[in-house]
C-alpha cells in the first residue's frame, strides 16, 4: 500500500512537470501581429498600404520594449520596387520609418536579424520557405512605434510597399526583462502578412471560387 502511494505521488509529479512544460510556451509573452495566419492553407492577402495591429499575448505584467519591425521580401519583389517601403503609426515620436538599407541573403544557414538571442532570430531557409521562393531574400530591420512599448493593448500601424510584383512578410521583435538582445518575436510561421504576386492571387482566387461553386452545387442536390 505504501509503495502504491509513493508510485501515485511520483506519477502525479511527472504529470505536473509535463503539464508545465506543455503550457509554458502559451504562458510566455509572445508578440502577435494581426491579421496573421491563413485560411484554407493560403496566406492572408492584403494589398498595399496594409494596416495591422501588434500586441503581446501573455505579457500584461511584462511589456516588450525596444520594438523593431522586420520586413522580408523576395528578390523579385525587391527588384520591382518603385519607391521606399514606409511604416507609419500613431503615437510616440517619430510616427514613421523608412525601411532602408535592405540586405541581401542567400545562405540558408544564416540567422537574421542581428542582435537577436539564439532562440529568437529567423533562418534564411525558414524565411525562403515561408515566402515560397528559391531566390535570395532581402530584409530590413528598423526601430518603430516611436518609443512605445508593446503590451496587450493593440497598437495600429500601416505598411506601404510600392512594388509592381510585391511579396513580403512582416515580423516584429522586441526585448523583455533586462535582456540587451532581442528575445521576443512574432512566431516564425505567422508573419503579419504576405503579399503574393498577381499570379498567386489569381490562382488562389480561382481555387477558392471553384471550391465555393462545388459546395453550392452539393447543397442544391
Amino acid at each position: 500500500m505504501i509503495k502504491l502511494k509513493k508510485l501515485t505521488i511520483i506519477s502525479l509529479g511527472v504529470m505536473l512537470i509535463a503539464l508545465v512544460i506543455a503550457i509554458g510556451p502559451v504562458l510566455a509573452a509572445t508578440i502577435r501581429v494581426e491579421p496573421h495566419g491563413s485560411y484554407f492553407g493560403l496566406p492572408i492577402m492584403l494589398s498595399s498600404p496594409a494596416t495591422f495591429n501588434v500586441t503581446v499575448v501573455g505579457g500584461a505584467d511584462n511589456p516588450t520594449t525596444d520594438p523593431h519591425i522586420f520586413l522580408v521580401m523576395t528578390e523579385t519583389s525587391y527588384n520591382s520596387l518603385t519607391g521606399n517601403v514606409v511604416v507609419n503609426w500613431t503615437g510616440g515620436s517619430p510616427t514613421m520609418v523608412t525601411m532602408t538599407p535592405w540586405t541581401k541573403e542567400s545562405d540558408n544557414s544564416v540567422k537574421v536579424p542581428p542582435g537577436s538571442d539564439s532562440g529568437t532570430g529567423y533562418t534564411v531557409a525558414l524565411l525562403r520557405d515561408h515566402l515560397n521562393t528559391t531566390e535570395p531574400i532581402y530584409w530590413a530591420f528598423e526601430p518603430f512605434l516611436g518609443g512605445m512599448n508593446i503590451t496587450e493593448i493593440p497598437i495600429e500601424f500601416t505598411v506601404t510597399l510600392p512594388a509592381t510584383e510585391p511579396r513580403m512578410a512582416v515580423y516584429v521583435l522586441g526585448k523583455t526583462g533586462d535582456s540587451e538582445l532581442f528575445n521576443n518575436r512574432s512566431p516564425p510561421t505567422q508573419p503579419g502578412f504576405v503579399i503574393p504576386e498577381l499570379g498567386t492571387v489569381l490562382l488562389a482566387a480561382s481555387s477558392f471560387a471553384a471550391f465555393a461553386l462545388f459546395a453550392l452545387r452539393r447543397k442544391r442536390q
